[in-house]
């Protein structure tokens, strides 16, 4: 167990930039050791472990720890922020890089060990797993896969079975000191996973009454929120959206109160497409908070309004084109990962309209995440690969970046610093990859059925709510 002083003051440098997130409403195994390229680490292959996808109404419960009820952070002060002198810093030299971070003192991934029910923190700059967390009140069960992290570090991760989110504060002043005791008690790495409850960064958990695997809960994406951009300081309680399915076999789009997950506003789609039981299979929010959500395969894909809650269907790329894991990019517009060989999808809000990009190197681009750069990177597989196209001429630059140990590459994500994290489910590792050489900086084994591909550091956020430029 790892215990904090509360005084410990971590500023977040985040990018305060842009428009803002339109507001309008109200005792684990520890085997999950990680073993880098530097430090107590070995650099190549993991142990490649088999994971794949496929092993209502919503409540009104939310939970904190075992059972506390409505456990919030104070939000009385805003957090103020580091201000970068990033050359991407948007408006007012807030600066910004990825991950909502800037000039960051930390950054980390969040991935979920799917398999195992629980959620890894892990430090980028070094590779160190720094904590990990039960997923649900069901100790090792809720099956997790998709996080996303919002702008002051916290991350929500959704588990599909049972149905369920959860909330965790990556800083200790984020933390709740629940039994008075003038510190934190918290998870510090893999073989110190907390009983459910008593760790105080684990700050509330909303049950979702899917009603099975495919239904339940995917769609996991914080709103930017809003900003001050003459002080730089963020709003210390964006709303989260999800999305899940019901036994009655509509889509429905919840969007929670991000202090308590209480239900703010709930937006019914209707009945929810033809591929088997799945809902709604991938989510993002664009600049003004808008949720832009796609399913698997053929299934809809739909923008959610921010104020008006007006829900739109966007079509798809074509009758018979599969889609799988998404992403926005600066411009806000959609990249879709391809399952059956047809590459690469790219939807413009501006005309309205799908563009089939083939050619990617393999059959599969499964998650999906740009970087600020203006590069669209993909986790390929069969066979396993990186795959790199450029948003401003929708072409490839490269379809087949070598991944050394690579076995499942499933999703992606961009970290502070800019460079590529590749999470490969059937390796149980995630590899840390540069950008401009392609060259493996580290990698992190020890994951237990590693399985998202979502965004995993708040990069994808902070893109669109402080866009380049």
């Amino acid at each position: 167990m790892r215990r904090l002083g509360i005084g410990i003051g971590v500023a977040l440098a985040a990018a305060c930039g842009g428009g803002g997130g339109g507001r309008s409403s109200g005792d684990a195994s520890a085997e999950g050791g990680v073993s880098l390229t530097q430090g107590s680490a070995t650099m190549g292959s993991a142990s490649a472990t088999e994971s794949a996808e496929g092993s209502g109404s919503a409540s009104a419960e939310t939970t904190a720890g075992a059972t506390v009820s409505d456990t919030a952070v104070d939000t009385t002060d805003a957090t103020k922020f580091d201000l970068g002198g990033g050359p991407d810093g948007g408006a007012t030299g807030c600066g910004g890089k990825g991950g909502g971070m800037g000039t960051t003192q930390y950054s980390y991934i969040w991935i979920a060990n799917s398999s195992q029910g629980t959620v890894s923190k892990i430090n980028t700059q070094t590779g160190v797993e720094e904590g990990r967390y039960y997923s649900s009140p069901m100790q090792g069960t809720g099956n997790p896969s998709r996080t996303s992290v919002n702008l002051l570090g916290d991350v929500a991760v959704s588990n599909r079975d049972p149905g369920g989110v959860t909330k965790i504060a990556a800083l200790p002043e984020r933390c709740v000191d629940a039994n008075g005791n003038g510190g934190i008690e918290t998870s510090d790495g893999p073989a110190n996973i907390l009983p459910w409850g008593t760790d105080e960064c684990v700050l509330w958990h909303k049950v979702i009454d899917s009603p099975g695997y495919g239904q339940g809960p995917r769609p996991t994406a914080w709103e930017g929120g809003k900003f001050d951009v003459d002080t730089c300081t963020a709003d210390d309680n964006p709303r989260l959206w999800i999305g899940y399915k019901t036994a009655a076999g509509n889509a429905l789009f919840l969007r929670l109160d991000g202090a308590t997950g209480n239900t703010l506003d709930t937006v019914d789609y209707g009945a929810w497409g033809v591929q088997g039981d799945y809902g709604p299979y991938g989510g993002a929010v664009n600049i003004d908070g808008d949720l832009v959500a796609t399913g698997l395969n053929t299934n809809p894909s739909i923008h959610i309004d921010a104020e008006t809650l007006a829900l739109t269907d966007l079509g798809n790329p074509c009758p018979t084109c599969c889609k799988y894991g998404m992403g926005l990019d600066q411009n806000g517009d959609i990249w879709v990962g391809a399952c059956f060989g047809e590459g690469v999808y790219h939807y413009s809000f501006t005309d309205g309209a799908w563009t089939v990009l083939p050619g990617s190197g393999g059959t599969r681009v499964n998650g999906i995440q740009v970087d600020r750069n203006g590069s669209v990177w993909g986790a390929g597989s069969d066979p396993c690969r990186l795959v790199q196209l450029d948003v401003a001429t929708k072409s490839y630059l490269n379809t087949n970046v070598p991944l050394p140990g690579c076995a499942s590459p499933w999703g992606v994500s961009i970290d502070a610093e800019g460079y590529v994290w590749v999470v490969d489910m059937g390796a149980s590792a995630a590899f840390k990859v540069d950008p401009d050489t392609y060259a493996l900086e580290l990698t992190v084994t020890g994951l237990v059925g590693p399985y998202t591909y979502s965004d995993m550091t708040g990069s994808g956020l902070n893109l669109v709510v402080n866009p380049p430029g």
